[in-house]
């Protein structure tokens, strides 16, 4: 005890001999100020400020303010990665106060990252940011159509032209077989769900783009990992639009008009060729009647496509009130369709508070979101009836019947209910609609302790509901309409909560004496996800059937840390972890641990590099981390058994009454989720004072306990399917971006941009033992020929949904060869045993490409993108064969191909279908004028006014013959066309 209690004197002594040096120094004088930025007047946090010839110094703080102890004689240097350094004479100055103005344009040095912000530099994973000065140009009226082909390893594949429809977002390839394969999207800090709300074709279409500030893509898990359970598909922060501190009032208005074209057709027979066919056919065919055909000429794909107009208005308003920034924005969009009668028209508002109280202690962050969607949805189906109906009939009959349109009739005069329908009907004889309103609430308070102002806690608030109804309408007069027990009318309603509580506490601390600095971070999360949705539909015998009210809910707890170590601006240290519990899973497996760690080393702060004048910053980063997918079914509880009402559609007849049938569905009481490990190694870089700058990346990423559906013996669940986890996938990939100013004049300024990324997956397990006669789960469903027919595989040692084919055989002509394939196994004889694993439809390398001109006060971009590799498979052309031109006394028409393949019979399993999906495509091209010049004399006030026009999708180059080489999933089914669309827009701000 004696010798601890001396050990602890002589550690005192030594303490109060470093403090009292410290205030000794301190009495030269101190110096304190703010740094803030040239553009918004904004505190620039991590700024270095140096006594000049020394290694004396400190860095602002997350307010850009900083003190320091100095002599008078002493020059402080001032700087900051993309700003201009600033050198100051302290003399009897003790606040200055420095603004620094950008040095280059093309670096955002904050990002944002899970629950705070870090400087670019100091970011340990892969995490890449777009801000809106960056964001596509043109008809945007998604949201992830800012990024398309902006950030490397990112593809954003749209589901089609229809107004407001939902994309495909995969970062990396994403992790799971049958689970989701959706990233977590946060916007201003709130999580969502990425389930869908019913009467809408993508969640995000509720957010108006315009109102957006950035999106910041984590990649790695290294950065995904402080999210725990929902984060193996990587995560996309959405970060809107705020006031600014001192900032005069300012006005935007935003105007934009576009017409949208069909950009080519499927090429079908027409009506002489058809007729000519069907005549030859005749000749040695008797089932092929020619008494069918008629006189008229219709080119059905012509009758249901339009040229689509489309009107957007946004108006904002920011500045400062009283200290209080605020930032509020209404908009309004229209939007028609190029199919017939799909529309919708959108009404958004928000409203975004930020003021700081008890000098800057104290910050606010409180927005509201608001939307009112109206949607109007066409019926699809119309896409392969018109390649599929008579040319030689007419829109109309002379009858009246069946709503005056042409209808196939049997021989006794009855309608032919086998029949195509006619496509014009199914879009003008039924309306789907539906109308949703949408509320995102947030409010975050950041206080930083009086006593303690290293210390700052946070609470955060969310709140996202959402109401939907809609109805569709079948017109009784319809020719589909034909039963009794026929729905011709359906109501639906759903209401959707998501409630989110936050609390955190972050210790920011700089450590001169050992050149360190050390931010730790630590909080708790709870979030619920509640849904409530029901219907109604009436009969055509003036019955109804009422769908049973479904309430699913499931919640989330979540703990979470983080420690970042920075030791002489050099070297940084970043850990994770992150522990979740579920409701969706046994109390068993509701826990879960998600740890992550990163390393990155500042390369060109080392003395050897530091002089190089041509190097600007080179950075290495290490990542590894452990995260989870919880989103593995639409059932809230997988793990328990289940009965289930059925719907409208299997019900049981007792006497005159129908009733719902209950049973029990299949589940696995161990079901958890799916967990993926990823090891990643980056280079961030700039040369020349950051003029040119990108990234590097290399990963793999393990998947372990993925969720796969397979047999079990009889008797031992409620089905002999099951669901559960035995399967494991892995990831390999690199990423490439550069982006480089290559002239930057007085009037003459240019930017270019590239990205690359290149990703391969794998399954390595299936099942829970080798089964070598295993060949793995049929996935894939096709059309045309029957029902319940598959054309891929997932398969050990295959990636995802391969193609699983016969190889076609050709003559000496390149003709294919009816029924010949190739035997592959050399027994003799052909079966399945002879269909191989082909391509899958992922393009092996993915690129974008940008460039931005301005000359005087003339602007000219464009972006475009390009794949490379991976298979389509042409749904399309499958049905086209002779066989099917006359079928229970209809006609039915054939793709042009079929000149090509002949084919009498279906052969949808020939790999002949199988077309490479390469592609180059220029997804926009836009023309700008800034007229602020010419109107500035004339209005006598400040005013910022541009004038553009733009081409969206202005042409693909492919070998693909259909109409589209980019097709999610990579079947291509009657897919709903992407329009080329030319827009005219007008931006002024004041």
């Amino acid at each position: 005890m004696e010798l601890n209690i001396s050990m602890l004197r002589k550690l005192l002594l030594m303490l109060v001999t470093v403090f009292s040096f410290t205030v000794l120094q301190a009495q030269e004088k101190a110096v304190s100020g703010t740094v803030t930025d040239a553009n918004d007047g904004m505190g620039i946090p991590g700024v270095s400020v140096v006594v000049k010839g020394t290694t004396v110094g400190t860095t602002t703080d997350i307010d850009g303010k900083y003190m320091l102890n100095v002599d008078a004689n002493s020059t402080l240097v001032y700087s900051f990665v993309g700003y201009k350094t600033q050198e100051i004479l302290v003399g009897e100055q003790s606040q200055i106060n420095v603004v620094l103005g950008v040095e280059t344009e093309n670096l955002s040095e904050v990002v944002v990252i899970g629950y705070g912000q870090v400087r670019k530099d100091d970011a340990t994973g892969a995490v890449f940011s777009v801000n809106s000065d960056d964001f596509n140009q043109g008809s945007t009226s998604s949201p992830q159509d800012l990024i398309v082909g902006k950030v490397a390893g990112v593809q954003i594949v749209s589901d089609g032209g229809a107004p407001g429809s939902a994309s495909t977002i995969r970062i990396r390839g994403g992790s799971s077989m049958t689970a989701s394969n959706d990233p977590l999207i946060v916007i201003d800090g709130m999580p969502l769900d990425n389930r869908g709300i019913d009467g809408m074709s993508n969640v995000l279409s509720s957010l108006n783009p315009n109102d957006i500030e950035t999106f910041t893509v984590l990649k790695d898990a290294s950065a995904t990992a402080i999210y725990g359970s929902r984060a193996s598909n990587g995560v996309i922060l959405i970060t809107t639009k705020k006031g600014k501190a001192g900032q005069n009032l300012q006005i935007t208005y935003d105007n934009k008009f576009s017409i949208g074209k069909i950009k080519e057709t499927i090429d079908v027979l027409n009506a002489d060729q058809y007729r000519a066919l069907v005549n030859e056919r005749a000749l040695t065919n008797s089932s092929v009647n020619p008494d069918l055909l008629g006189n008229a000429s219709t080119d059905w794909q012509d009758e249901i496509y339009r040229n689509a107009s489309g009107h957007e208005h946004n108006l904002s308003v920011s500045g400062s009130y009283k200290s209080i920034p605020f930032r509020v924005s209404v908009g309004y969009t229209d939007q028609n369709g190029i199919l017939q009668t799909s529309e919708m028209q959108r009404t958004t508002g928000t409203l975004n508070l930020n003021p700081k109280f008890f000098d800057d202690h104290l910050k606010i962050n409180a927005g509201l979101k608001y939307m009112s969607i109206d949607n109007r949805f066409a019926d699809k189906g119309a896409i392969g009836s018109a390649l599929r109906f008579d040319p030689t009939k007419p829109v109309f009959n002379n009858t009246g019947i069946y709503g005056g349109y042409t209808t196939w009739l049997m021989s006794d005069g009855s309608r032919n209910v086998n029949a195509t329908r006619n496509p014009v009907a199914q879009l003008q004889q039924r309306r789907d609609e539906s109308d949703v309103s949408r509320y995102i609430a947030d409010f975050q308070a950041d206080y930083k302790l009086h006593f303690f102002p290293d210390l700052q806690a946070s609470v955060k608030l969310g709140y996202d509901y959402s109401d939907s109804k809609g109805f569709t309408i079948t017109d009784g007069e319809a020719s589909w309409v034909r039963g009794t027990q026929d729905v011709i009318e359906r109501n639906y309603t759903q209401e959707k909560k998501n409630k989110l509580l936050d609390l955190y506490l972050t210790y920011n601390k700089d450590l001169p004496s050992i050149n360190s600095k050390i931010d730790v971070m630590a909080g708790y999360e709870w979030q619920e996800f509640w849904a409530r949705s029901g219907g109604i539909e009436d009969l055509t015998d003036d019955t109804n059937r009422v769908d049973p009210i479904r309430e699913p809910q499931n919640n989330l707890i979540s703990y979470f840390g983080r420690v970042n170590y920075n030791f002489m601006d050099k070297y940084i240290l970043t850990a994770t972890v992150r522990r979740d519990g579920s409701s969706r899973f046994h109390e068993d497996n509701r826990w879960g641990t998600f740890p992550s760690a990163a390393f990155a080393w500042r390369m060109s702060e080392e003395e050897f590099i530091k002089n190089i004048e041509a190097i600007s910053s080179i950075k290495v980063r290490l990542g590894y981390g452990v995260t989870g997918q919880q989103d593995i079914s639409e059932n809230d509880f997988p793990y328990l058994g289940v009965y289930q009402i059925s719907d409208s559609q299997t019900r049981y007849q007792f006497g005159g009454q129908y009733y719902n049938l209950i049973r029990p569905n299949g589940y696995d009481e161990a079901i958890k989720w799916e967990e993926t490990t990823t090891y990643n190694a980056g280079i961030d870089f700039g040369f020349f004072n950051n003029r040119i700058n990108g990234t590097i990346d290399v990963y793999k990423r393990k998947t372990k306990d993925l969720l796969n559906r397979i047999p079990v013996p009889a008797g031992t669940n409620f089905t002999d399917l099951l669901t559960t986890n035995v399967g494991n996938l892995e990831n390999n990939g690199f990423e490439f971006s550069i982006n480089g100013i290559a002239i930057n004049k007085d009037d003459l300024f240019w930017e270019v941009g590239f990205n690359l990324a290149y990703n391969k997956n794998e399954v390595t397990r299936l099942t829970n033992y080798d089964d070598p006669n295993y060949r793995g789960i049929d996935v894939g469903g096709i059309s045309g020929v029957g029902v319940g027919n598959t054309i891929q595989k997932n398969a050990v040692g295959h990636a995802l949904n391969t193609f699983y084919v016969y190889e076609q055989v050709y003559d000496a002509n390149g003709k294919p060869i009816e029924g010949l394939y190739v035997d592959r196994n050399n027994d003799g004889q052909i079966n399945s045993d002879d269909r191989y694993y082909a391509e899958d439809p992922a393009q092996d390398y993915n690129m974008g490409f940008s460039s931005y001109l301005k000359y005087k006060d003339f602007d000219f971009g464009f972006n475009g993108r390009i794949g490379i590799g991976g298979q389509i498979y042409n749904n399309v052309i499958v049905g086209g064969r002779y066989q099917e031109m006359t079928v229970n006394e209809y006609l039915t028409n054939l793709p042009t191909e079929i000149n090509k393949s002949q084919f009498e019979t279906a052969q949808q399993y020939s790999d002949y279908f199988l077309e490479d999906a390469s592609f180059l495509r220029i997804d926009n091209i836009t023309l700008g004028y800034n007229f602020t010049k010419l109107l500035k004399p004339l209005l006598g006030f400040d005013i910022n006014a541009r004038a553009y026009a733009s081409v969206q999708n202005a042409f693909v180059i492919t070998d693909y013959s259909g109409l589209d080489p980019e097709v999610n999933g990579g079947i291509d089914n009657d897919i709903y066309p992407r329009p080329r669309t030319f827009l005219f827009g007008l931006n002024l701000k004041f």
